[in-house]
């Protein structure tokens, strides 16, 4: 049993500590929508992985990447508002995944554990693409922190100052599909997204600097993380939605006590 949580604590950190600086971008954008439509995409991407037998966390990590590719395609072709073409993906996209797992007699499969996740079900494997992941992530992230910087900040300033502002905006849109991917058996389907965007939230009423609330949206999600894992082995609820209540209750905490902002007096 210790060495089941220990797996699943060791996971889970990883997880949430790429998600936060990535959640960070994605709170600035306001790409929480985007979020949620690879995110229901992945579940597609579980049903092709086991009807072409090969392994999920790659088939979820390349449909999670070539959708975001198609969607800046579409983005740049204007055809339909972003919003509606999101919603679209998102929900037929989810839709054709559940009904691609039920043509799977053969294959028997926890449909919950992918919708709501299943931290304590993660195996020696998962950690590692969970960690081959976030250091890919995080290594993109410390590279090209300037540009993305940069262009989250003003899109036309940083292509004036010579930022490739449609490469940066495709290689974001691919780090937040890489971290979709790895999270899905940490969190679930329905509610990765909140990994990303709640730690954030909570960092941004408590930093001064982008670093700063990078750096704190990284320990929000692991104290999250702790506190989920503790609250299911104490009193036996969900795992997955257990870390993501504790998120929200320190982004309660951090917004309704008069904390002071990282650096300040």
């Amino acid at each position: 049993m210790l060495d089941l949580l220990f797996r699943a604590l060791i996971g889970g950190l990883g997880v949430a500590s790429v998600a936060g600086p990535l959640g960070a971008f994605v709170v600035w954008r306001r790409m929480a929508y985007f979020g949620d439509t690879l995110a229901h995409s992945a579940l597609l991407g579980v049903a092709l992985g086991l009807l072409f037998e090969i392994n999920l966390n790659l088939a979820i990590i390349v449909l999670c990447v070539g959708l975001a590719a198609v969607l800046v395609t579409l983005q740049k072709k204007h055809i339909i508002a972003t919003d509606t073409l999101l919603g679209i993906l998102a929900h037929s996209s989810l839709s054709l995944g559940l009904v691609a797992v039920s043509f799977l007699d053969d294959v028997r499969i926890d449909l919950m554990a992918y919708l709501f996740g299943d931290l304590l079900a993660i195996s020696q494997l998962d950690v590692y693409w969970i960690y081959a992941g976030g250091l890919a992530v995080i290594a993109l992230l410390v590279i090209f922190w300037k540009p993305l910087l940069a262009v989250t900040v003003n899109e036309e300033l940083a292509k004036v100052e010579g930022y490739p502002v449609e490469s940066i905006r495709l290689l974001l849109m691919l780090l937040v599909a890489l971290v979709i991917a790895v999270a899905m058996k940490i969190v679930g389907v329905l509610l990765i997204t909140s990994l990303m965007i709640i730690p954030a939230a909570t960092a941004r009423k408590l930093s001064k600097t982008p670093v700063q609330m990078a750096f704190i949206a990284s320990v929000i999600g692991c104290l999250a993380v702790c506190g989920g894992l503790w609250s299911s082995y104490r009193w036996d609820t969900p795992t997955g939605p257990s870390v993501v209540v504790c998120a929200a209750l320190l982004f309660l905490i951090a917004y309704t006590l008069p904390f002071k902002r990282l650096g300040e007096r």
